[in-house]
């Protein structure tokens, strides 16, 4: 399927006969109106090193303390994906995941609840903000510190209906993708939140071709504007 078949499915699976509900999201946590500055320059300073062949290290990374500690869990949990995982990769995939999404939170403007804020992006209000644009663009960001362990992959769960939704995964190098854990920030408002594919209350496939493409677009640098498609309902609980 071609970028703009992509999106034309999610335009007709997304529209709900023209109603829109608003939903509050369920335990989403307080937003935080701003983001460390050292968090914009970590994240920059990871993608000129990826540029030039380079890991950049972990301890550069600054985030909220919340956050940290919550990095901190995760890179566990990935480091225990396989005893081939180095464990210093996982850290720094902890923290630039939970940076470059706090980072987007800022950057895609967000407002309301995930419906609503898709109802801003619908109407033009917002110029990002649907879930396969977080996918996206955390792929883009994480795929920059050319993990050697870790690989990504992209997840879609409900494919071709109005509950579609689409994530990060990530597994340890040349593992099945549903031993891989779930990185995901649409369905909780920005806020980044994980579990093991299997242990999610959605069942996610693996749609590669989607991944190659978004991949193929970034390293031909003919990333083409956001299209204009109907918003999701789908709000994690």
């Amino acid at each position: 399927m071609n970028e703009k078949g992509y999106v034309a499915r999610r335009t007709r699976c997304c529209k709900i006969a023209g109603i829109m509900t608003l939903s509050p999201c369920g335990g989403a946590p307080q937003i935080r109106m701003r983001t460390p500055l050292s968090v914009v320059i970590a994240i920059m300073v990871a993608s000129t090193a990826a540029a030039m062949g380079e890991q950049p290290s972990s301890l550069s990374i600054s985030l909220w303390k919340d956050d940290s500690a919550n990095a901190q869990s995760l890179a566990s949990h990935i480091a225990a994906l396989s005893t081939k995982v180095d464990r210093t990769e996982a850290t720094l995939l902890a923290r630039s995941a939970y940076a470059t999404v706090s980072r987007l939170r800022q950057q895609y403007r967000m407002f309301g609840t995930p419906i609503f804020n898709n109802f801003l992006v619908y109407h033009g209000f917002r110029k990002r903000g649907y879930c396969y644009q977080w996918t996206e663009d955390l792929l883009v960001a994480l795929d920059a510190l050319k993990l050697k362990t870790l690989e990504l992959h992209w997840g879609e769960s409900y494919a071709g209906t109005w509950r579609e939704n689409n994530c990060l995964v990530v597994t340890a190098k040349a593992q099945p993708f549903d031993r891989g854990i779930i990185l995901d920030a649409w369905r909780h408002f920005g806020h980044l939140r994980w579990d093991l594919v299997l242990s999610d209350e959605d069942r996610y496939f693996e749609n590669a071709k989607w991944a190659e493409r978004v991949r193929t677009r970034v390293a031909s640098q003919t990333v083409k504007p956001n299209g204009h498609v109907a918003f999701q309902a789908r709000v994690a609980k």
